[in-house]
């Protein structure tokens, strides 16, 4: 889709400019399929006229015609039967590009969007929103090429056929339009107000979806079955106002239909009393004033198609204008692939709302193959900290270096191999383990893989589970433990094999026995790497090179272990209260 904002059916044609030689084949088929049903009531004219209504019948050219009307028939079923494979053929290929497109877009918007976006609105998006745009191919521009022609074509035969009877029939013409202009805001409207209030249906369930186990800890099913019904009965009363205006709209054009029909076959019938025109013209007029309204009640009902397509098509749209907060350099600087891992934060500054800053000149540096903590209460930007080094986000003020280049002067997806983080909350994928591990990577061997989980500890309870390896996950591995969960994401981050290593609380969820595994697992992964811990238990980084303690996103202490409880400040008290802590646990 365009990346700009415009026209969204000059938005959609863009897709079909790579099927172009596709599209004129079927309007080849489209051209063979009409002229056969114009043929058709012209045939039945001629038997009428020439060898019927006669004084003798002659039955030998009656014959040569119904043959020719049976070749006739065979050849558009035909042609109709390869322009509607064909049509679902190039509308399927393009609603895939789409998906592939927006997709693709998706993943490469920053953090922000997806903290300030509803994820329904997105599912949408992928989903109903790219089927809507296929149906404008498949439905909507197959039945303005069919349904087009055959009204030029039907008009010109009943101009030829008697042009008196002809110019009456086109008296409905102008009643179209005003009926098509008099519906087409609401139905636009409806049709908006539906998509609208589905999306956010959609992102209430996926939501309550994903975090069913809380709703049912806390006892929340009846609340937020109100919650889902406040949003369900406003999509019902939408869905109800948009069948209204559509039954509305194509009963119009019904009601119109068959008063053309009467009109045309009372002023007819007048004329063949009169012998003003024959009977198989009144017949022929009678079939192409059906022909005429068939493919109008098609372009009709096609009409909603439109309407929701092209809706579909601005929401899409809108979400591939929106440009990515984070964008490589134009100039890209390739990092060393053999660097040392170095890490430079330099007077860094940063805040999401300027009036509230989250870190405050920050300055520190690692040397490769350090082994550094950072400590502090929640809030105090330690997070915050990881998300800039990994450019999730772009510092304010201020600079990030590894291996002394400044990370905004590299390609995201080199910073990213040189950088692994490994978060609290653990994502799985529907998979096997292996798969999990090499996250879905064809080069990854079976030997990396257990290698990576015997490093971690992981491998350990891999074994025991019933097909090791090859145990599927349920979605986001809720056949695992917590523990477990945190043990596959050490393993999969081994495989990675990054230059610098970021352990964002990832031992929270661990129990003790099992943190123990992990912190021998975790000497070996450090070994020749650079590793940033944030420390949700202060054990974890009791040994670490270097602690650095933030609160209110700075940092008001630095030194090992020993000297900062030797300051007797923030890290002794956090020390002391974690102690407290343990022993009210030991003791409950």
């Amino acid at each position: 889709m365009a990346k700009t904002s415009g026209n969204p059916l000059r938005e959609l044609m863009i897709y079909a400019k790579p099927y172009r030689i596709l599209f004129v084949g079927i309007i080849g088929l489209v051209v063979i399929y009409n002229l056969t049903q114009v043929i058709q009531p012209y045939l039945v004219k001629v038997a009428i006229d020439r060898y019927l209504l006669v004084h003798q019948a002659h039955l030998g050219p009656i014959a040569e015609i119904g043959i020719a009307y049976l070749m006739i028939t065979l050849i558009g079923l035909v042609a109709n039967l390869f322009q509607t494979r064909l049509v679902a053929f190039a509308g399927q290929k393009i609603v895939r590009e789409i998906r592939i497109e927006l997709f693709t877009h998706i993943e490469s918007l920053s953090m922000k969007y997806f903290e300030t976006h509803d994820t329904g609105r997105l599912l949408t998006n992928v989903s109903s929103d790219t089927t809507r745009i296929s149906q404008f191919f498949t439905q909507f521009l197959l039945s303005v090429i069919r349904d087009g022609l055959t009204i030029v074509l039907v008009m010109g035969a009943m101009l030829i056929l008697n042009w008196k009877l002809g110019l009456m029939a086109t008296i409905v013409v102008p009643i179209i339009v005003v009926i098509s202009v008099v519906f087409r805001p609401h139905l636009r409207q409806s049709y908006n107000t539906t998509r609208s209030r589905l999306s956010r249906l959609i992102g209430f369930v996926a939501e309550n979806l994903t975090g069913m186990r809380v709703v049912q800890v806390f006892h929340q099913e009846q609340k937020q079955l109100h919650a889902f019904n406040n949003l369900n009965y406003p999509y019902q009363d939408a869905s109800i106002t948009e069948y209204k205006w559509d039954i509305l709209f194509n009963r119009s054009f019904d009601l119109l239909g068959n008063l053309a029909v009467a009109f045309v076959a009372w002023l007819g019938g007048l004329a063949v009393m009169h012998h003003a025109i024959q009977l198989g013209v009144l017949y022929a007029f009678i079939s192409y004033i059906q022909q005429f309204f068939s493919p109008i009640n098609s372009l009709t009902q096609n009409w909603n198609t439109l309407q929701s397509s092209m809706i579909s098509a601005e929401r899409v749209n809108n979400v591939l204008a929106t440009p990515p907060a984070l964008s490589d350099p134009q100039y890209p600087i390739d990092p060393d692939p053999i660097g040392p891992g170095a890490i430079a934060f330099e007077h860094v500054i940063f805040h999401y709302d300027p009036a509230q800053p989250v870190l405050q000149n920050i300055s520190f540096s690692v040397k490769p193959g350090q082994f550094i903590g950072i400590a502090g209460e929640t809030g105090a930007g330690k997070s915050t900290l990881i998300s800039l080094l990994g450019r999730f986000y772009d510092v304010v003020e201020g600079r990030i270096q590894v291996d002394g280049v400044d990370i905004r002067e590299m390609r995201q997806s080199d910073l990213h191999r040189l950088i692994a983080v490994v978060q609290q909350e653990v994502h799985l994928y529907s998979g096997t383990i292996a798969d999990n591990i090499r996250l879905f990577r064809n080069d990854v061997t079976m030997e990396q893989i257990e290698g990576a989980a015997v490093a971690t500890g992981a491998d350990t309870f891999i074994r025991n589970l019933p097909n090791g390896y090859n145990t599927w996950l349920t979605p986001r591995g809720s056949n695992l433990s917590a523990g477990q969960r945190q043990l596959l994401a050490f393993a999969r981050t081994v495989v990675l094999n990054p230059k610098i290593l970021v352990l964002d609380e990832a031992t929270a969820n661990i129990d003790a026995v099992t943190e123990m595994a992990v912190q021998a697992g975790l000497v070996k992964i450090a070994a020749n790497r650079t590793t940033i811990v944030i420390a949700h238990r202060l054990s974890t980084i009791r040994y670490a090179d270097c602690i650095y303690v933030m609160h209110d996103g700075q940092i008001v202490e630095r030194g090992n272990h020993d000297q900062l409880m030797g300051l007797h400040g923030r890290y002794s008290e956090m020390i002391q209260k974690a102690s407290i802590t343990n022993q009210s646990e030991q003791l409950a």
